[in-house]
This record gives C-alpha cells, structure tokens and sequence, in this order.
C-alpha cells in the first residue's frame, strides 16, 4: 500500500491527548512500529505514501509540549496535526460542529503587570497563528468527512447528539489546564475573547513549541459539549462514538489531499 521511505520522507505527525482520540487512526495503519520515550508510545508507519508518526500527548499544556518538543526533536517532523475534542464557548458552534484553529491563545496565561495579560513572554502579541496551507487542507478534509456522517456514526447517536446539521468553522481557540464545565466559566471566557469558538487543554502549547522551532502545526477539533454542566457526562460517549471516528477519517482525507 506505501513505500514511503522512513530513513528520508519528511514526517508528519498526527497528536492527539486520549487513546480513543487515536484508535480509529491506529487501525487503519499498516502495521505501525511503537516507541515508547518520555512515557508516551509513538508509532510510526506509512499511509497514503506518508511517513507518519502517531502519538498520544496526555492531557494539559506541559504532557503537549512536551509530545510535540519529542516529535521534532527525535522524530524530525516537520507538520504537526493535532486532533481531538473541545468545548463550544460561541453561540454559533454545536455540539458535533468541527473547528479548525486559525489562532490559539493559552487562557490562563497572565503575567501581569510585567506583561499584557494572556500574552507569553517572549512573543508578539497573545495569539498563535496557524499555518494557513495545512489549516486550509484540514478545513477541506474537514468539509469531506461531514458529507460521509451517515456511514459512519448511527442513526441513533446522530440523533442522540442532534448531528443532523453539523457545520465546519474557522477561528480561534483557546487553551488552558481547565476542563471547563461550568456555565460562569464559559461565560467569562466567551466575554474575555468574543471570537473564540471553542476552549481545550492542548493546542496553544504545542503552537508555542512549533513557533519556537519554525514547525508547521494545525489543529482540528470536534466539539464535543457546550462547556457547561452537561459537559462531563456528555463528554465520554461522544468521544468513543463521534470524535474518533470523525479524527480517522479526517485524518486519512488530509493525507489523500497532500499526496
């Protein structure tokens, strides 16, 4: 099926935080070679004519930078795609919508007064940008994924989530060490950054860690709850029946789309 060559292919990696985030893409590599370093496994392996390596970051800012710092480091990547699910914090966006980051700003970042608040020492400005090509793909990829919904989730879990008009969005998101289930939250946030489409716990960090090493990094996630109080118990089913399978297969239409 590939013949991509491992010792000299450019790589590009695929992250996301938990294992059901990654099972659906793990299954569809031909026999994929695992490393464990840094207590993380990284498999490696060739599809759609693509050296790929495949990780788990663990959760937080620290367990994604330091996955996407290993990545370049020993895996020599030079495109970092990284996948999984949010919370909404816009109006806009429902649950089962996908969100492709254009910019990504850590929330909880505040080193005021000797810095403006949100932004990080060290950089212009509060907000990471995301490279352009690849988000332009994943939006692509994204929008292609949709039009197969019905072949891949059941009729019951589309209904049971109202998956029925799920749409793609471009903006930003923000991260922070927060699961963020709780409406005051939400709201201060949604107030905070009036653009912001969705809140996670990962992607700002690996942006700062990809800006720092001139790496190219996009980030795609599937909105899994609104960020309420609803969000933890929501939270698990989506992620084994919808977001996995919707990361695969999103995934995979990328690659076919850069071959």
């Amino acid at each position: 099926m590939d013949n991509a060559d491992f010792s000299t292919s450019p790589r590009f990696a695929v992250v996301a935080a938990m294992q059901e985030e990654v099972s659906h893409i793990l299954e569809h590599m031909q026999s994929p070679q695992c490393e464990r370093i840094a207590g993380r496994n990284f498999w490696t392996a060739t599809f759609q004519g693509h050296a790929i390596v495949i990780v788990l970051s663990g959760i937080g800012k620290v367990a994604a930078a330091i996955t996407a710092t290993t990545l370049i480091e020993r895996f020599k990547v030079n495109e970092i795609l990284f996948t999984g699910v949010a919370g909404s914090i816009s109006a806009s966006v429902a649950v089962g919508d996908l969100v492709v980051g254009t910019h990504l700003i850590q929330h909880d970042m505040d080193a005021s007064p000797l810095f403006p608040r949100y932004v990080v020492p060290g950089f212009d400005g509060a907000s990471f940008t995301a490279d352009p090509e690849m988000s332009s793909r994943l939006t692509r990829a994204s929008l292609k994924v949709l039009m197969q919904l019905e072949q891949e989730i059941s009729s019951e879990i589309v209904y049971r989530f109202k998956l029925q008009s799920t749409k793609v969005h471009e903006g930003l998101i923000l991260s922070g060490d927060q699961f963020v289930s709780n409406d005051i939250v939400r709201c201060e946030l949604g107030k905070a950054h009036p653009s912001a489409l969705v809140v996670e716990m990962e992607g700002a960090a690996v942006a700062q860690v990809c800006k720092d090493y001139g790496v190219a990094f996009a980030v795609m996630r599937t909105v899994s709850d609104a960020a309420g109080e609803q969000a933890a118990k929501d939270f698990a089913e989506f992620l084994n029946c919808v977001a996995s399978p919707y990361s695969a297969l999103i995934v995979e239409a990328y690659l076919s789309n850069t071959a």
